[in-house]
């Protein structure tokens, strides 16, 4: 049922799942509820609803990806989310995750494996603001820090260029971290309401930098 609950979400917002997909989409979620048992990859209370709460939540970033970008990092990446689910659709991404804790980068490769992905991702285990920059087109992090932060992060990460983008969660109060958020920088945002949640949204920011300091 929550699958199927997946696929009409997927319908909805206009986004193809194709056999193949599918079956990425199906090892991801065997193997992340076999390691939830050891790892707390995932809050414990979502392992249920896996299909919305994770995997839809994650997709419905797809309209939002630029057609052509070529590269894209996953700060914080945790159990994959959304990277490993982004690359099941668009599996020529050239993916990096960049995860500090080696338990889950250890998930994050088998499940890279598993789902057979034709480009492995890179795994770099580090702290985000000390990781080599990845240097990608899209930058995406899903419930990892306020926004203010996030952008400094997200900064180091991204490739520098004009087409360069960033695809945030951010949830209840989003609108109080984007206001804050901008008394430090500069941004250009669009929100779009959220599949999973309606009191949440997808942030996409484009062109950001730092206000000059006072």
């Amino acid at each position: 049922m929550s699958r199927d609950r997946f696929l009409a979400g997927m319908a909805q917002i206009g986004a193809d799942v194709s056999r193949e997909t599918l079956d990425r989409l199906e090892t991801y979620a065997v193997l992340l509820t076999k390691w939830q048992k050891a790892i707390n990859l995932v809050g414990p209370t979502t392992v249920d609803a896996l299909w919305v709460r994770h995997i839809l939540d994650s997709a419905q970033l797809l309209p939002l990806l630029p057609p052509g970008a070529p590269s894209l990092a996953d700060l914080g990446s945790g159990a994959g989310l959304p990277g490993l689910i982004l690359a099941a659709f668009r599996p020529t991404l050239a993916l990096t995750l960049i995860e500090s804790d080696a338990r889950k980068a250890a998930f994050l490769g088998e499940a890279a494996r598993a789902m057979a992905l034709p480009q492995m991702p890179k795994i770099v285990i580090a702290r985000i603001e000390t990781a080599p920059p990845a240097q990608a087109e899209i930058v995406t992090a899903r419930a990892l820090a306020p926004l203010e932060v996030l952008l400094g992060y997200a900064e180091r990460h991204r490739a520098r260029t004009d087409t360069a983008i960033c695809l945030f969660h951010k949830g209840r109060g989003w609108q109080a971290e984007l206001t804050q958020a901008e008394r430090v920088w500069t941004i250009r945002a669009q929100t779009q309401p959220s599949q999973t949640d309606r009191d949440s949204v997808l942030l996409r920011i484009g062109a950001f930098e730092p206000r000059p300091k006072s």
